[in-house]
């Protein structure tokens, strides 16, 4: 099986939304700090693009979480891979995920995380496929709503692959000529 990529969201337009989304994070946070939680591994370029648009005073932690154990379907039990290094208690806290799709892990790692009494508790995600949600998720910042396609760049993998493109693309696969 051959593997073949097709822009879904280019650079550009990634750029400009996350620019979009950093200033209402400015408004909504006029003259506060606030802390990322950068959900591993995907998030990771979605986090540092998001940082460096915000004005306000902002930290960093990061967390990894799974549902999928070494399958490619959810197990339905989330398992903590890696924990947050400091206390977010009475801290401004938005949690940056690159995709919701069913919203099992997310709607676990909210509860959990309201549970360590941050001052306030965001959610943003890159992408939001709400055709696959399976649990409701509330997402405070969204940049884009795509269809149930496979997805990757942009911090997106298949197989630990792709991460690196500059844009999001639909992962097709064709039968090798």
């Amino acid at each position: 099986m051959a593997e073949k990529v097709k822009i879904l969201i280019s650079e550009d337009e990634i750029r400009r939304r996350v620019k979009e989304i950093a200033a209402q994070i400015n408004r909504d946070y006029q003259g506060q700090s606030v802390h990322l939680i950068c959900i591993m591994k995907g998030s990771l370029f979605y986090t540092c693009e998001l940082a460096r648009n915000l004005t306000m005073p902002v930290t960093i932690d990061y967390m990894a979480v799974s549902s999928y154990g070494s399958d490619t379907k959810s197990s339905g039990v989330v398992k903590m891979i890696k924990d947050l290094d400091e206390s977010i208690e009475g801290k401004n806290v938005i949690v940056v995920e690159d995709i919701i799709d069913s919203g099992r892990t997310l709607s676990y790692l909210l509860e959990n995380l309201s549970l360590r009494k941050p001052a306030r508790l965001a959610l943003t995600a890159l992408l939001d496929k709400p055709d696959r949600r399976v649990t409701e998720v509330t997402v405070d910042y969204t940049g884009f709503v795509v269809p149930d396609y496979f997805v990757v760049g942009y911090g997106l993998d298949y197989d630990q692959r792709y991460r690196n493109l500059p844009y999001v693309g639909v992962l097709s696969f064709t039968e090798e000529e």
